[in-house]
């Protein structure tokens, strides 16, 4: 019997998808503290920008409390037609590496690339390659995390965020789990996805 094959799982997401569509469709807003929300005053943060998340800014963390932590902070109303339209492009982008896609809401999804459609040798190349498309085709970064489940996938994405990307190898994977903080396990939150945008509207 020849060794059991080993499947290659790459984790794409986002890099602040919501606020990151703002910031590039918006020339006014590009290097400042942007958040996404509801136009109502007592609304939640959908997503915030890396600007303004260096001033503490969360997902779901009320208007007023991200206004307190950061009072340059820009809020944008959503427009969820423009991501859902994006989301689809970057989604047709995935179709030509390989037809098993998950996604998982509009800003990141998983993709089995053992048998990449393109011939890439390695997920990693493919990953690298996934991603330049995505930045010259919609003008938006994303991260990657590489592995042979699902799980590690997600864990190695935001190793290296935002614009970057990590492997799990099945050698590394022990140790790595072993020296993970609890808070960083992958946690499903009612009504929003892992790293803020908000997964009621993914459908």
């Amino acid at each position: 019997m020849g060794r059991p094959i080993v499947r290659k799982i790459i984790h794409i997401d986002m890099d602040a998808f919501y606020a990151s569509v703002e910031q590039r469709d918006n020339p006014a807003l590009q290097g400042r503290p942007v958040a996404v929300r509801h136009a109502a005053k007592r609304g939640v943060v959908l997503t915030a920008s890396y600007e303004a998340r260096k001033s503490g800014v969360r997902s779901a963390m009320p208007s007023t409390t991200a206004l307190r932590q950061c009072p340059d902070l820009v809020f944008v109303p959503p427009r969820f037609d423009v991501y859902r339209a994006v989301a689809e492009q970057i989604r047709r982008t995935f179709a030509d590496y390989t037809p098993l896609v998950e996604p998982l809401s509009l800003d990141e999804a998983y993709l089995d690339v053992t048998e990449n459609l393109r011939g890439i040798p390695t997920a990693s190349a493919t990953a690298k390659e996934i991603r330049t498309r995505i930045l010259a085709e919609t003008g938006l970064t994303a991260s990657a995390g590489i592995s042979y489940n699902k799980f590690l996938a997600k864990l190695a994405s935001d190793y290296r965020k935002p614009n970057g990307q990590f492997v799990i190898t099945p050698e590394m994977a022990p140790g790595f789990l072993a020296k993970l903080e609890v808070g960083k396990f992958p946690r499903h939150r009612a009504g929003y996805g892992q790293k803020g945008e908000s997964t009621r509207h993914s459908h």
